[in-house]
């Protein structure tokens, strides 16, 4: 006997493919690129060139990055507005973590369109116009430039903060949804580390949005390497 599955059903297993196996790699990738920040702008300058040199990149972007993160993005705004809230009358820990879920979800939309726009392709009027895309040996400087606008490091610390929570919580539900992890106290233990994921990765993300404004970013700058400078032989010392 065949078995058969509903349009939904698969459209939602879709959507939390789409949030852990591209998007979610391509996030780890994309916040280890961003914490060579910490090095200073030469580091981080080589490793957005390394990423610059990857053979197929644009195929990869769009197929791996773009379509997923649209479809995912779409779909789990779709998906918020049939949530029903009962935090008020269930406050449970899991009903507020699913309510977090469709907050950060809905912000998100809203902040990688912005980012984006903003530095992928510098197309936002009045802000950044040279996109990071073909300017690798600038990155750090056209982040760096625009950082120094206040409400836009805010913006940024609160994207990275949704972006930490959605994907930890994320990764629990997939495990949950999928039968990864079956039992009270397997995913009792799951959510925990799945928790702890989202801080972790709140931590450094937030380190990394100040590494573009200061050394080593909040850490000790004993931390990170020491910028290295080519002085010409027999040049003046200058003080």
């Amino acid at each position: 006997m065949a078995i058969k599955f509903s349009t939904t059903f698969l459209l939602r297993k879709l959507h939390q493919v789409t949030g852990i196996v591209p998007l979610g790699m391509f996030y780890f990738v994309h916040i280890y690129t961003n914490l060579t920040s910490m090095n200073g702008p030469k580091v981080f300058n080589d490793h957005v060139q390394d990423i610059h040199d990857i053979p197929f990149l644009l195929f990869i972007e769009v197929f791996g990055i773009f379509l997923p993160l649209a479809y995912h993005s779409i779909y789990g705004v779709l998906i918020s507005g049939e949530a029903k809230v009962n935090v008020l009358s269930y406050p449970y820990a899991r009903n507020w973590f699913y309510l977090f879920q469709r907050i950060t979800g809905g912000f998100l939309f809203f902040f990688l369109l912005f980012h984006l726009l903003n530095f992928r392709f510098g197309l936002i009027p009045g802000l950044n116009m040279t996109p990071v895309a073909g300017h690798a040996q600038e990155a750090f400087q056209i982040v760096s430039r625009e950082f120094q606008t206040t409400w836009i490091v805010v913006v940024y610390i609160l994207g990275v903060l949704a972006t930490a929570w959605h994907l930890g919580y994320g990764i629990f539900l997939f495990a949950v949804d999928w039968g990864i992890v079956i039992g009270e106290k397997a995913q009792r233990l799951t959510i925990k580390a799945a928790l702890a994921l989202a801080l972790l990765l709140g931590l450094v993300g937030v380190n990394a949005v100040f590494s573009f404004v200061r050394p080593c970013g909040l850490l000790p700058q004993s931390l990170c390497e020491a910028p290295r400078f080519n002085r010409t032989p027999n040049a003046p010392a200058r003080f």
